[in-house]
């Protein structure tokens, strides 16, 4: 069983091997393999939420030489290496951590969050909000933007408080929609969405993972109906919603 060093080593070599061989390889730049390190990213989080734990060995591995791979191309730009890469994160992570290496104290998870915020403010950033990426989905975007609220004393102190801004927004959703005005009604409606993953992290749940969870349900109890429909020769274009609905109620018995 090679070691941690070992393997790291042969995956080095083995993209060095690739770089110098490979025409796939060769031509890869910094731009080409952005959009496969979010696919891998995303298949990585696939893997996690089926608790695939065979899946998320290989998605790491992906993810892993991915990252190696940058470090290639820009040390074939003379920026910086895998080295440089390295060192950098254990550096930022024994700065962020006064209260395991320096002698801050940090009773619990939000002190530790909170110093992390506060560390963050000395390296550079004029916002709170300036590590969330622009390019996040909009609701993983808004949980971050909460979190680090939260990481400076801004949030609200308990949970009545935000599922009243729940019920709150809703009124004023309710009250756009009465008067039919298009724009106020997108408004109302983010400002709506944007309470109830505020209300999410006061009760314990993950807004993406919920949904994701009630998207594979759907797509399962969908597909179902696709499956009987086939079974009987039938089109569901061709269906009335109360002979779908017979099939759904049975894909809902099924999944449960």
């Amino acid at each position: 069983m090679k070691t941690e060093l070992e393997a790291f080593d042969r995956l080095s070599t083995i993209l060095d091997e690739l770089r110098e061989k490979c025409p796939w390889d060769k031509k890869q730049t910094i731009h080409s393999l952005r959009y496969l390190t979010i696919e891998e990213v995303y298949e990585l989080s696939d893997a996690i939420i089926d608790n695939n734990y065979e899946e998320m060995k290989k998605e790491l591995g992906d993810i892993l030489m991915h990252i190696l791979f940058y470090s290639k191309i820009a040390n074939d730009e003379k920026r910086f290496d895998i080295t440089d890469v390295l060192n950098s994160i254990c550096e930022k992570l024994i700065r962020r951590h006064p209260h395991i290496y320096g002698d801050v104290e940090a009773k619990d998870d939000e002190a530790v969050k909170q110093n992390w915020e506060k560390i963050k403010m000395t390296e550079g950033r004029t916002s709170v909000l300036d590590g969330v990426p622009n390019s996040l989905p909009a609701m993983v975007k808004a949980v971050r933007m909460q979190e680090k609220a939260r990481g400076i004393g801004f949030d609200w102190d308990n949970e009545a408080q935000v599922r009243e801004k729940v019920w709150e927004e809703w009124d004023e959703l309710q009250a756009e929609l009465a008067k039919d005005d298009k724009d106020n009604i997108e408004a109302e409606f983010g400002d709506f969405l944007f309470a109830i993953i505020n209300w999410s992290r006061f009760i314990g749940v993950n807004p993406e993972d919920a949904l994701e969870r009630t998207n594979k349900k759907f797509k399962s109890r969908f597909q179902y109906m696709e499956q009987k429909s086939r079974e009987e020769g039938r089109q569901l274009t061709d269906m009335t919603l109360d002979e779908m609905d017979i099939w759904w109620n049975e894909a809902k018995k099924i999944t449960k």
